[in-house]
This record gives C-alpha cells, sequence and structure tokens, in this order.
C-alpha cells in the first residue's frame, strides 16, 4: 500500500511539472505595464537632460533595460527635432547613495577685508524656491 502511494505522489508530481496551470504564472500584462513604465521613465530622463545613471540611481525599481530604451528612443527623438533639454529645479541632482556635503561659506574679497567692511554675524540664508503649481 505503502509503495503504490509514493508510486502516484511521484507520477502526479511527474505530471504536474511540465504542466502550467492557468493563473499560477505571472500576468504578462505586469510585465508589460513595467516596460512601459521603464520606457516613460528613460524618455523624461533624457529630456530633463539627465545622464542615464543618474536616472538608474534615482528609479532603482524601474527596469534597467526598458529605462536604457526610453532614454535611447527620446535621444534619438530630440536630435532628430532639434528639441533642447528642459532643465529640472525641483529636485535636486542625485547623489549616487552619498550624502552631500554642506557648501562652504563664500570667502570675502581681499580689497574687503583691507577697507574693514563689517559682516554681520548670521549670513542670510536666500529663500527656498517655491514649488511649481500646475493647473
Amino acid at each position: 500500500m505503502r509503495c503504490r502511494s509514493l508510486l502516484t505522489l511521484t507520477a502526479l508530481a511527474v505530471v504536474l511539472a511540465g504542466c502550467e496551470i492557468p493563473g499560477m504564472g505571472d500576468d504578462p500584462r505586469i510585465a508589460e505595464a513595467k516596460e512601459a513604465d521603464g520606457k516613460a521613465v528613460g524618455g523624461a530622463c533624457r529630456h530633463s537632460g539627465r545622464a542615464l545613471e543618474d536616472c538608474y540611481v534615482m528609479n532603482p525599481k524601474a527596469l534597467r533595460s526598458a529605462v536604457y530604451a526610453g532614454w535611447r528612443d527620446m535621444d534619438a527623438y530630440m536630435r532628430e527635432n532639434n528639441i533642447r533639454p528642459v532643465v529640472p529645479d525641483l529636485v535636486d541632482a542625485p547623489t549616487g547613495g552619498e550624502e552631500a556635503k554642506p557648501a562652504e561659506p563664500p570667502k570675502a574679497p581681499e580689497n574687503e577685508k583691507k577697507a574693514g567692511a563689517k559682516r554681520s554675524a548670521a549670513p542670510e540664508d536666500p529663500e527656498p524656491p517655491r514649488p511649481r503649481r500646475f493647473t
């Protein structure tokens, strides 16, 4: 009895191993959506003038092959139609995993030091850029 159930179980495993059960595999629509999304990300990165490597860093979940294909297609389109890149002003350039180092304060010119020009103790912080509103 034990041998017969073991033989039946083995035969069933062999039969089901080569069978694709509907609904058990990856949905092809998901793969197509990821591909299209990656191409859109790559095209947008090229249009904004970003390097391909920066695009990879900013979008780690996107498929690299799709991002490259979108970047390449947009590059060809922009060259054919003489379109200049649009410089982004809302997002800083990616650091590539490194922390940004604070900028050093500007040094006073030599002629101001000799003239004894007074400077305030606290440097004035420039006002941060206001976000754009799209309507």
